[in-house]
């Protein structure tokens, strides 16, 4: 039986009834390289590597769960205050992670857009990152939504600029008002976010789209996540029973 089947399958014991057969939207919070590195006495740089391969395993695999959309959290607004000599190895990274990890993705049909700040990088990751956009438009096997320089209060903030830089009156500001100003209005609110590691935080996290997102925390981390912890994610997000407040 194929793992969507499988997962199509499961039944809420207590009632019987078939569950959603998946998340559709996934957001995942990749948590745990520095540790990763640590315990195989690696330096720090060789925990972000081997998460690189994650990411691209975890990609591949999320069409296949029934997965359209993704949201990985790649660098935070915070993150700038980790050692200089890290900081610039992981921009680095990024680099090469667009220009041959993301353009690998870009044949097999996957969609990419990045969220957050983009004027305290070099011009040539800008350059990469606006190319990598254009380049991928009109792919349509999966959304990849890469959150870099990102803050969810960061991101609110700034949509509550634009609201003022319009000229909205008070009875004008609503949920739609500000969510057409974040910074990736067409991203659909996730149904699961995943923080690997086993630390439970959101971290300034998608703050205004996860409001009611269901939530994991397993305790892999990160480099050692793949399909088949993806799979355990969306299998046991299917067993629970959604409400967003109501009864």
């Amino acid at each position: 039986m194929a793992i969507l089947d499988r997962i199509r399958s499961i039944r809420r014991p207590e009632t019987g009834r078939l569950v959603p057969s998946t998340a559709t939207s996934v957001a995942i919070i990749m948590d745990g390289n520095a540790r990763w590195a640590k315990l195989r006495g690696l330096p720090t740089l060789s925990g972000h590597h081997a998460g690189v391969r994650a990411l691209r395993r975890t990609v591949e695999a999320a069409p296949d769960l029934g997965i359209r959309s993704l949201v990985v959290y790649a660098f935070s607004t915070e993150n700038w205050t980790r050692p200089d000599d890290e900081v610039s190895g992981l921009m680095d990274l990024f680099a090469r992670t667009i220009e041959r990890e993301f353009m690998d993705l870009h044949r097999q049909g996957v969609r990419i857009r990045f969220i957050g700040r983009r004027d305290r990088v070099s011009q040539r990751i800008r350059t990469l990152m606006d190319d990598m956009e254009i380049r991928t438009k009109d792919n349509e096997r999966l959304d990849l939504f890469v959150a870099f320089d990102y803050g969810g209060r960061a991101e609110i903030v700034d949509a509550c600029r634009r609201i003022v830089e319009d000229g909205l009156r008070p009875d004008e500001i609503d949920e739609n008002a500000i969510r057409v100003r974040l910074a990736a209005s067409e991203l659909p609110d996730p149904d699961l976010v995943i923080r690997t590691s086993g630390e439970q935080r959101v971290s300034n996290f998608l703050l205004w789209h996860a409001a009611y997102a269901e939530y994991a925390f397993p305790d892999t981390l990160w480099p050692d996540f793949g399909p088949e912890a993806l799979q355990q994610a969306v299998s046991e997000y299917a067993t629970r029973g959604r409400r967003f407040g109501g009864r």
